[in-house]
């Protein structure tokens, strides 16, 4: 067993020694590497995986929490400022049920289990009020925080006293709100007036004219201006969606004309005049059935007819001259034989009834004006400006009118007045001075990161050469060195065993020598057959 260790020493050893020195450390250094690897990934698969427990806790919750974890010896983390606690997620779970079941975290509000639990017969009224409104405004605060965008709520309710009298009447109760809203968090206006139509009808006999409701900020959310835009931000959210408009007609309007010309040789300027106006109507509108008659659909008919004939006929006619008889002249006495008729008829038509409640947008475009200047400049066949003529100056101003002409003509509501887009446009020819810096012809070659990039690559390179020439000049000299000394060693005369295993050693040697380093064991046999 010795000897084998022995051995291995000893080749280790002989390994080692036969090894140059860029060599070694690169063995070096790659042992050390592997081992520097090891450690590391036994460190992390080591250390279990931190998940949430609770988040966006008070320093009290944070506090209890804590305590319980180190009497248990469970490892945890703290983030956000101590409002988090991580704990290994294989623990997780197990934690959330045991510490719900001991009650924690507990935050020492009260809601209404509290009367489930401390209900007793000994309990004044002035104590159950108390408990009572603590507990309503726990759960109103609770309700609020499950509501996206609001971190946390503290509620403040005053309740009016129950009247003595008959004949008094009862107060309102008024309430006071302050949440915590997440950071750039805006809430609509049908937000805002759900949050006070849901104090308002958590709390008996509180109006929401009685609700003040802030934020962290002392940002007043007014129940009375949430019906406009944007609550406060209105001439700044105008503005910009009167510059998104016109910057996307403008884009459109330069890539068009810029596909055409050329982007270096036509700049667009685009103004637009935006009505906001949101209008709310309703219509009630009323249309014959039967269009062509101009008639309606009968839902009811009544007719009615009276006929006699006799002796003494009377008729139901109004009393006065009739059209037939002459006045002053008298009259019949109606005591001879006659005939008497009358029929009435009575009809009720249905027409079409329609109701619209209609919403128009806020956002038309009133008015549209659209610049456009064109460079009147061209290459010319030597390479000299030349300028365009007054006829191609004529065609290209046709060309890019008849374009905006449509394009304001679709962009401009109907229902305004009709408007006329040649007033609208308006195109100009000149010589353009400067152009912009992102618009020049781009500039052929290498850009001067690649040259650096390049540069360094190359001392790199030739450094890597040189440390090569160096290492093979090292060796070289090494295994002259070796020749020499094999070829100066005086082998003594001794008897017949120790020459054969000296033979014996010399030929493994040498065959070692072929095998691994080739070039040497060539340069050793050139030596010798030159000394031969």
């Amino acid at each position: 067993m010795n000897g084998k260790i022995k051995a291995y020493m000893q080749k280790t050893t002989e390994f080692w020694k036969g090894r140059t020195l860029a060599q070694k450390s690169l063995i070096a250094g790659g042992t050390a590497g592997a081992i520097l690897l090891i450690v590391l990934i036994s460190l992390f698969a080591a250390k279990p995986e931190m998940v949430p427990l609770y988040e966006n806790l008070t320093p009290k919750e944070a506090g209890q929490l804590t305590e319980e974890l180190n009497s248990r010896g469970i490892q945890y983390d703290l983030s956000n400022g101590g409002t988090t606690i991580l704990v290994p997620e294989q623990n997780a779970d197990q934690l959330l049920v045991e510490l719900a079941a001991q009650g924690l975290p507990n935050s020492g509000n009260i809601d209404y289990s509290f009367f489930s639990q401390n209900v007793s017969w000994g309990m004044t009224d002035e104590e159950r009020e108390i408990i009572e409104l603590d507990a309503l405004q726990t759960e109103l605060a609770n309700l609020m925080k499950s509501i996206d965008g609001i971190n946390d709520a503290n509620v403040m309710i005053n309740k009016p006293q129950d009247p003595i009298f008959i004949g008094e009447q009862t107060g309102e109760a008024s309430a006071s709100i302050v949440i915590h809203t997440d950071y750039g968090y805006q809430f609509r206006p049908e937000q805002i007036r759900a949050l006070y139509q849901l104090v308002s009808k958590s709390v008996p006999n509180l109006p929401t004219d009685n609700i003040v409701i802030m934020n962290q900020n002392f940002e007043y959310f007014d129940l009375e201006n949430s019906d406009n835009f944007i609550v406060g931000n209105t001439y700044s959210n105008q503005r910009e969606i009167k510059n998104d408009i016109e910057r996307e007609i403008q884009r459109e309007v330069q890539r068009l004309l810029g596909t055409m010309i050329g982007n270096d040789k036509v700049v667009v300027s685009v103004t637009a005049d935006v009505d906001f106006t949101q209008e709310n109507r309703t219509e009630e509108l009323v249309s014959p059935i039967d269009t062509e008659n101009m008639e309606g659909l009968p839902v009811s008919v009544e007719r009615i007819t009276e006929t006699y004939q006799g002796y003494n006929a009377q008729s139901f006619a109004p009393v006065g001259t009739g059209d037939e008889e002459v006045p002053n002249y008298p009259a019949d006495d109606g005591t001879g034989e006659s005939e008497y008729e009358m029929m009435k008829e009575t009809i009720n038509n249905e027409f079409n009834r329609v109701r619209k409640n209609i919403v128009e947008s806020p956002y038309k475009i009133r008015d549209l004006g659209i610049q456009v200047a064109v460079d009147n400049t061209k290459p010319g066949a030597n390479g000299e400006i030349e300028y365009l003529t007054a006829q191609e100056q004529e065609t290209v101003r046709e060309s890019i009118s008849s374009i905006l002409n449509s394009i304001v003509q679709t962009s401009i509501s109907k229902d305004y007045e009709t408007v006329n887009p040649e007033e609208k446009v308006s195109i100009v020819f000149q010589e353009f001075q400067g152009k912009p810096g992102l618009q020049q012809s781009p500039v052929s070659g290498i850009p001067t990161w690649a040259y650096i990039a390049g540069g360094i690559l190359l001392l790199a390179v030739i450094l890597l050469i040189v440390l090569l020439l160096r290492n093979r000049r090292n060796q070289a000299e090494d295994t002259l060195e070796e020749t020499e000394e094999i070829s100066t060693v005086d082998i003594p005369l001794l008897d017949d065993e120790t020459e054969e295993n000296e033979a014996a050693m010399r030929r493994k040697q040498l065959e070692r020598m072929a095998r691994e380093k080739p070039e040497e064991f060539a340069k050793l046999l050139r030596s010798w057959m030159a000394e031969d």
